[in-house]
Order: structure tokens, then sequence, then C-alpha cells
């Protein structure tokens, strides 16, 4: 299948083309056809299977088309929020308004992404610019909300992406106290990673007969990714890390560790035996994340040391190598890690560096995902 055999408009193909974008996902192939024929979608996706096009492509043309039809009239002329983009972090809302600038780039429609921990000044402005679409962090959208710049009764398609790191950071009381707010005479496209039933009990209050989609289960992992572990004490990871670095002619490799204090001693380790590394956690300001975050798109640092928190957002493309220096003691996240490589049918890796006080947390992976880790000797 084609994206042109899914009813996309000329205007949107031409930018997927453009973009090299020819066959799309399974995400998208199951989901955008739903949604553009109004109907509420429950996706279970794993990060890195396209499901931003996938919800992005359907209200852009649905906004694109509605504008078209009322061109002229005064209400176009001062544009309203109609499509609200809710995610979870600065760095998933800023890849979120890459794709927009690509996938608008042949309508009229104006986008903005606004998020906190900077100041509010620019993306207020650019509000009272006026948008169509707009991609927001909880927290920094009621605080707008709450001042009066922002106004969400427009609001026409909702979208609630990576629902599951919504709850694990504490913001389902803000999305609860923004419902309300919304027309109830609206769609909404409900993406997560997981279903707990914390999840699941949110998603059947906000969903009219969605169309589900499943396209990978929380337990797969992506079959391109290469899965290897060494079995090695606590005190020698730091040793061995380097050791492969130095063996290795990765240019872009993202570590996992399961504290800030724990990355923060990784990159120590990294950077005195001369190797370019940046950690990104909670401790680190949004601007600092971000700053880290570039560094590694443009290979400026070699190595990204990143807690579970602060990773979600990373799309990096071709990412080479994934390390697990730290198990993680729920086995989902294990899978959320390595799928940042190995994405859109790329080749990856994945390392795991196992402990013997980690073997249990091994053992409950190898469970979930039925699959046994290469184990590398010697």
């Amino acid at each position: 299948m084609t994206f042109k055999e899914l009813n996309i408009i000329e205007p949107i193909l031409q930018a997927l083309t453009e973009k090299g974008y020819s066959t799309p996902t399974p995400i998208q192939e199951q989901a955008i056809l739903p949604a553009i024929d109004h109907q509420d979608i429950l996706g279970l996706a794993q990060t890195g299977t396209g499901k931003t096009a996938a919800f992005s492509i359907p209200i852009i043309q649905h906004l694109h088309l509605d504008s078209l039809q009322k061109e002229g009239e005064e209400k176009i002329a001062k544009r309203a929020i109609r499509a609200l983009i809710l995610t979870p972090t600065r760095e998933l809302a800023i890849q979120i308004g890459e794709s927009l600038k690509d996938y608008t780039r042949y309508t009229d429609l104006q986008y903005t992404v606004i998020f906190g921990g900077v100041k509010q000044g620019s993306q207020v402005n650019r509000l009272k610019a006026g948008v169509d679409i707009l991609v927001a962090t909880p927290g920094r959208l009621l605080d707008l909300m709450h001042q009066g710049h922002i106004k969400i009764n427009k609001v026409q398609h909702f979208v609630l992406d990576e629902a599951d790191r919504m709850l694990d950071m504490g913001f389902i009381h803000d999305i609860k106290r923004l419902l309300p707010r919304l027309p109830k005479n609206r769609q909404t496209l409900f993406f997560s990673a997981t279903m707990p039933r914390s999840i699941a009990s949110l998603s059947r209050s906000i969903l009219k007969n969605p169309i589900r989609i499943e396209v990978t289960p929380a337990s797969s992992v992506v079959d391109t990714i290469e899965q290897e572990v060494y079995f090695v004490e606590q005190n020698d990871k730091k040793d061995l890390l380097v050791k492969l670095l130095h063996e290795g002619d990765m240019k872009s490799v993202l570590v996992f560790s399961r504290t800030k204090h724990g990355a923060n001693k990784i990159v120590k380790a990294i950077t005195k035996a001369g190797i370019t590394s940046e950690p990104i956690h909670g401790n680190k300001s949004q601007n600092a994340r971000q700053r880290a975050l570039e560094n590694f798109k443009a290979h400026k640092t070699r190595v990204l040391v990143a807690t579970d928190i602060a990773a979600r957002g990373i799309d990096i493309e071709n990412l080479e190598l994934v390390v697990n220096y730290d198990l993680p003691n729920i086995p989902e996240t294990y899978v959320h890690r390595i799928g940042r490589t190995g994405r859109a049918g790329n080749v990856g890796k994945a390392l795991t560096f196992c402990a013997a006080s980690e073997r249990i947390f091994l053992k409950d992976i190898e469970k979930l995902t039925k699959n046994k880790l290469s184990i590398v000797k010697n």
C-alpha cells in the first residue's frame, strides 16, 4: 500500500513525497483512513512506529479542507485552535512540531508548540497571532489557559500522545482537569505504548466507539534490533563501556542509567577517557536537555547518557547502539529503551550490562519479550 491509496489530499502527499515517504508503516496504514473518516482511535504502539504521522495527517487534511470551504469568512481570518495535541515532554512536543512543519508545508495552516521551563513571552505572542494546531505539554497548557491566553472550546480534534508516560510523570490529574474544557463533540485520538488499568479506564472515559489498533504489543521488540547481554560486575561496567566505545566506530550511542546521579558518573568516566558525552535527566534544565539532544543529533556529542523519564522524546535517525548500563526493574521499560534504535526498518543494536544483582530483572525481561538475549562471553 502507498500513501496515495489512503485518500490523502495532494498538498499533504507532495510534502510526504519530499520527505521521502512512500510506504506507510503498519500504524499509519491502519489509523489514517479511520481517522480521516472522523472515527476515534485507540492506538497501542511503541515509539518509533510512525504514530506522529498517523494522527497528524488526518488532522491536517480535515483542517485544510475545512479552511478551504470557509475561505474568506471572518472567523477563518481570526484563527481558533481547532486541534490540540497533548504530549508529556518538551522533547516530544518539539519533535511533533518538526513533523507538523513538514506535513503542513503546502497548506495555509498555522501551528505552534508550547512547553514549560522557558519564558512564556514568545509562546504567548505566537498564540495571539492565531494558530490552527497547538502542540502542548500539560503544565504549560493549563497555566496559559488560566491566564486567559488559550481557549480550547473550538477544538475539533484532540490527540493524547504517550498516555502511559503521562501517567508515569504524574500528569493524569492535569489531563482530568483539562477534559471538561474540551467540546464534547470532537474526535479523539489516543495513543499509548502500554495499557495499564488506569490508562485503560481513562481511554474508556474519553473515546467514543474507537477503532482499536495494536501494531506491536508492548512486550514485543523490533525484529531488526540485535540484542546481546554482558554478565559483568557493577564496578566493572564503566571500564567495559569505555572499552566498547574505543573499539567500536559507532557515531551515536545512547546509554541508559537507572538514576540521575548514575548518569552523571557515567558521563564523567566516559569524558575522562576522551569520548564526548553529555547527560540528559530531570535535574537538568529544559534548555540544557534540549542543547544536549541537539548536540547528539548533530553528532557533536557521541554518547548521550539518559534516564528513562528524560529519554522518551529522543528520536534519532539511524541511532546505532543503545546500551542498558543498568537494567530497568520494569521489563516494559527495556522495550521502550531499545526501541530508540532499529527504527523505521533500520538495523539497530542493543547491549545490556547485567550484574549479579540484576539477574532477576533480566529474567523478567526475557519472560516478557519471549526472547533470550545472546550472551557475549569473555
